[in-house]
Formats: structure tokens, sequence, C-alpha cells
């Protein structure tokens, strides 16, 4: 079984970002970069499965600039057998990342394909979703256990009440919840050998697919500050300002 795993170039999230003076988004000069928190969890379940004999190979796919290679290398120590690049400089939305994608899986004909549920930069909790619909492939997203049973692929999902059990054969595609797994550190030797491996990189305008965007940001601003604490003298002056702010009978 080949697996697919995707992994995307994030601010690293101990990182205080800064918003443009012009409102257009992120300033990202000089700021440190690190893969995608949800994403190091769908890289670990991969390298898991491959230890455990299920999956023959692990290919870490990666859209965006030049500077993803970093991250492909980053996955391929801590497992990955090699790593592709779809290259693009322009900022590309999910359902653009979803075909470049797919044009990927279908290339490789890979088995399954693990998706970090949501990046924390955009927040979209889209990619893994759109994936699927256009492969026309079962789905699972927010997984927090994976098993191979029979062909099949036996999952724990995180719902609002709980978490549900689901069955679905392969090929499929999932998503990772932080519940699923505890990523492992690149050692060193890991990262010396990973600088060996195979990288391609493929050019996203030559792949045939329509990235134009469909949405138009209109700015990006700070949240708004929140209004400081209030120090009271007594149990009983605190219940009567509970009282008074939340109207309470």
């Amino acid at each position: 079984m080949k697996v697919l795993v995707t992994v995307k170039r994030v601010v690293d999230p101990n990182v205080k970002v800064r918003i443009r003076g012009d409102g257009s988004g992120v300033d990202l000069a000089n700021l440190k970069m690190t893969m995608n928190p949800f994403d190091e969890i769908a890289v670990e379940e991969a390298v898991r499965l491959k230890e455990q004999g299920v999956a023959s190979e692990v290919v870490a796919v990666s859209v965006g600039p030049s500077q993803c290679q970093e991250t492909l290398r980053t996955a391929m120590a801590m497992g990955a057998d090699r790593g592709i690049l779809v290259e693009s400089a322009a900022g590309l939305e999910p359902l653009a990342v979803a075909k470049l994608v797919r044009e990927v899986v279908k290339a490789e004909a890979a088995d399954l394909v693990i998706v970090g549920k949501q990046a924390i930069d955009d927040d979209c909790n889209q990619t893994g979703q759109m994936l699927a619909a256009l492969l026309g492939w079962p789905q699972a997203t927010f997984i927090s256990k994976l098993e191979l049973r029979d062909g099949h692929l036996l999952l724990t999902r995180e719902i609002d009440s709980g978490s549900e059990t689901l069955e679905l054969p392969l090929p499929a595609v999932v998503t990772t919840d932080l519940r699923l797994n505890e990523p492992r550190y690149a050692t060193l030797p890991s990262v010396m050998k990973a600088k060996r491996l195979p990288l391609a990189v493929k050019k996203a305008d030559e792949l045939g697919i329509d990235l134009t965007p469909r949405l138009t940001q209109l700015g990006v601003e700070e949240p708004a500050m929140r209004a400081p604490g209030v120090r009271v003298a007594s149990a009983a002056e605190m219940a009567s300002k509970l009282h008074s702010v939340l109207g309470a009978d």
C-alpha cells in the first residue's frame, strides 16, 4: 500500500505574527517557518504504517514556494521515503491545492492519502474534504485512531458528542486530529540522511489546473484587545458585578 501525506509550510505556532501596515495580510519577513502541526501528525501516522509493514512507501507532498522543500526534508527526516513539491509562488486557495494534489495522487497511484485536518495559518479545514470529493473516494475526517483490517480501514473519529467508529474501503482520504499520535522528533542522523533522499519538483502551472482565486480578501486586522480585569474586595462584590453583567434574576 502506497501512502501519500500532505505537508504545509506555516509560521511557527510559537512566533508572534505581525500584520502588514496596509492590512493586506501577515508579514512573513524574518519569521521562523515550520511544518503545520496537524501535518506532523499525518506524517507520523504514515511512517508508523510503514514500520508496521502495512505501507510499502510513504510519499510526502507539498504545494507552495520553493522554500517548501525544507518542509519536505523534515517529513523525510521523520521517515517519509521521498518528497514531491508542486511549486507555486502564488497564494493558493484550498480548492486549487486539492486539485493539484489530486493530480499527484493519480500520478502516484496512491492507496491512502493522509491530510492534516487544518492548517494553523488560514484555518480553513477544507483541503482534505475537497480532495476526497474530487477523487470520488470515501473519506473520514478528524480521525483519532487508524487500523487496517481485512483490506479496509477501521477508524475512530472525533465528533461533537464524543467519537464514532467507521469502516472505509481503500483507496480513501483521511484527515488527522490531535489525539491520533504524538509526532517524533527528527534526529540529526535522520536529517542528514533526508538530504540525500529524492525530492521531485513540479511546476503548478504545468499541470493544467485552473488556479484562479475564487475568494477576495478584504483585509486582515489584529484581534481586539481584551478589556482589563477588575479586582473585587469580596465575594459579595463579585456576585453583584456578575449579577449586573449577566442580568441574572
